[in-house]
C-alpha cells in the first residue's frame, strides 16, 4: 500500500484526483483506527482502488445489497468486526414514489438527480420500479433530496428514506444470445453480443469505449473468458456467460447475456 502507486494506476487526471482523496480518506482512518467510507464508485473505479490498497485486512466494498455495482470502499477496524457494514456505511436509501401510470427509466432518475446538482459519485445504484424507485446517496446529501427532489421527467415524486432491508430491486430484463466465434476474442464478443460487425466493434473498443470487467480495455485482441461483463458506451452491457467445447469446424459457441 504506497501512495506512489498512484501514478502507476491512474489513466487520466480525474484518477489521479479521485485515488488521491481515496488515499487520504482511507489512509486516515486507519492510521486513526476508525471506520470510514469513500464516496460511491464504478466497478472501474473499484478495480483501481483494489491495486491502490491491495489486501489491506478490514477494507470491503459495500453498495447497499449484494447486487450494487456502484459500491463505496469501506474500512472497518478489528475491534468492530462484530459490527454490521451497514451500519458504518455512510449511506442511506431513498425511495420516490410515482403515479403508476408514468413510465419512468433509469435515465429519468439519473437526470433528475444530476439536474438537481447532485455529483454522480454521491449516488450509488439505482432500481426503478412501477411505481417507485429505490436508491442509494451518501447521507451528506439524502436530507437535501428529501427536501428538493419533486420530479423525475414530468412525474411528480414523493420522497422518503427507507431501510436498507425494504429495498425493491426488479429482475434485470435480458436477452439471451447464442452464437459462435472463431475465438474469444474482445472484439469478437462485442461484435456477437451487441450484433454489430466485427469492424464496428473494433472501431469502438480502439475510441475506449469499452470497458471490460470494469476496466478500459483497446486491445481488440484481449481473450475474454467466461462471466467476464463489457460495457460499451452508447451500446450498453453483455456478459459472456458460456463458453462451450469447439465445433468441428472449430468455431466456438457462446452464451451471452444482454442486459436491456
Amino acid at each position: 500500500m504506497k501512495r506512489e502507486n498512484i501514478e502507476k494506476i491512474a489513466q487520466t487526471p480525474e484518477d489521479k484526483v479521485l485515488l488521491a482523496r481515496l488515499w487520504d480518506k482511507i489512509s486516515t482512518a486507519i492510521s486513526r483506527d476508525i471506520p470510514a467510507g469513500t464516496c460511491f464508485l464504478s466497478p472501474r473505479e473499484q478495480t483501481m482502488a483494489q491495486y491502490l490498497f491491495g489486501d489491506m485486512p478490514g477494507l470491503q466494498f459495500y453498495g447497499g445489497c449484494e447486487e450494487a455495482t456502484r459500491k463505496m470502499l469501506v474500512y472497518l477496524p478489528e475491534y468492530m468486526e462484530d459490527v454490521s457494514i451497514e451500519d458504518v456505511a455512510p449511506m442511506v436509501c431513498l425511495r420516490a414514489r410515482f403515479y403508476a401510470g408514468d413510465t419512468l427509466s433509469h435515465r429519468d432518475f439519473l437526470g433528475a438527480l444530476m439536474g438537481a446538482g447532485i455529483a454522480r459519485h454521491t449516488v450509488g445504484d439505482i432500481y426503478v420500479g412501477n411505481e417507485s424507485c429505490d436508491f442509494f446517496v451518501t447521507v451528506e446529501i439524502a436530507p437535501y433530496l428529501l427536501q428538493n427532489l419533486e420530479s423525475a421527467g414530468r412525474s411528480k415524486l414523493t420522497m422518503t428514506q427507507i431501510s436498507i432491508d425494504e429495498v425493491c430491486i426488479p429482475e434485470p430484463e435480458i436477452m439471451e444470445i447464442r452464437d459462435t466465434v472463431a475465438s474469444c476474442r474482445f472484439d469478437s464478443i462485442v461484435s456477437a453480443g451487441f450484433r454489430i460487425s466485427r469492424t464496428l466493434a473494433a472501431e469502438h473498443i480502439t475510441a475506449g469505449k469499452a470497458v471490460l470487467s470494469g476496466l478500459s480495455c483497446e486491445k481488440q485482441d484481449k481473450p475474454v473468458e467466461e462471466g467476464c461483463v463489457i460495457s460499451v458506451r452508447g451500446l450498453g452491457k453483455i456478459k459472456l456467460e458460456h463458453i462451450g467445447p469447439p465445433t468441428k469446424k472449430g468455431r466456438i459457441p457462446v452464451v451471452i447475456h444482454r442486459y436491456l
